[in-house]
């Protein structure tokens, strides 16, 4: 029987080459903590049609309808569990999707800046466009939970996690109402019983991590495209960052 009413459903909303897994696995090495990895993503795929860097083995994978992957969300869980945390991908989440069934969840928006990331995801996909960043998508989903979920969406900036994750957190967990551990500083290196068939394409860095490495700014160099497409998402970008979580 599942536990629902006992269980903290901890969302994580973030767009590609963020610092999402690294959240991932900082929460997943708590040991009251249940992590799923991108549950929605071959229902996405399936819908889209997106011929993604492994993409027969994700469909093969997870469930290819969205009702499925909501269910499973209710499943019953590890008897440890009391926080079950999704790491979910905005970009993801088709016009399709029942979000009131979610609305309960506990909310975090984990942002970055538009330039940083196409310049990232350009290296690991080669259709990078407005749609397939999440930037807009994020923000609706923002708008939505703030409208109908029960507390109030957070929202946290990576290269504040990454400079301060003592204190960042720590103020996280306050925010949200869940007990802070020390568990989530480190990690240890490798593959993680909970990451998605696809790591073995994107999760090359975090593989070889053991904690939150301090932010190191990077100048990066666009296309002209790329850089109109960076001036397109940066109102989306500024407008979160505004009202993100700060010590």
């Amino acid at each position: 029987m599942s536990r629902s009413g006992s269980i903290t459903r901890f969302s994580m909303w973030s767009g590609p080459r963020n610092i999402s897994t690294a959240m991932m696995r900082s929460f997943g090495n708590r040991p009251d903590c249940t992590a799923v990895d991108e549950p929605f993503y071959a229902f996405y795929l399936k819908e889209t049609g997106l011929e993604h860097p492994m993409r027969d083995e994700v469909l093969a994978s997870q469930p290819q309808n969205w009702q499925d992957v909501l269910s499973q969300m209710e499943d019953t869980l590890p008897e440890k569990t009391k926080i079950l945390y999704l790491k979910h991908m905005t970009q993801h989440m088709l016009p399709q999707i029942d979000l009131s069934h979610m609305t309960e969840h506990t909310h975090c928006f984990l942002i970055r800046d538009p330039r940083l990331v196409i310049a990232s995801f350009s290296q690991k996909w080669d259709q990078v466009d407005a749609s397939s960043t999440g930037f807009q998508q994020q923000m609706e989903l923002f708008e939505y939970f703030c409208q109908h979920s029960e507390k109030s969406p957070v929202i946290v900036e990576g290269e504040d996690i990454q400079n301060s994750p003592d204190d960042m957190l720590k103020k996280l967990c306050a925010t949200c109402d869940i007990p802070f551990s020390d568990k989530m500083l480190g990690w240890s290196a490798g593959k993680k019983p909970e990451d998605g068939i696809w790591g073995a394409h994107w999760y090359n860095a975090v593989e070889s991590s053991t904690g939150f490495a301090p932010y190191s700014p990077k100048e990066v160099e666009l296309t002209s495209e790329q850089e109109t497409l960076a001036r397109q998402l940066e109102p989306i970008y500024l407008e979160l960052k505004s009202g993100k979580l700060t010590l």
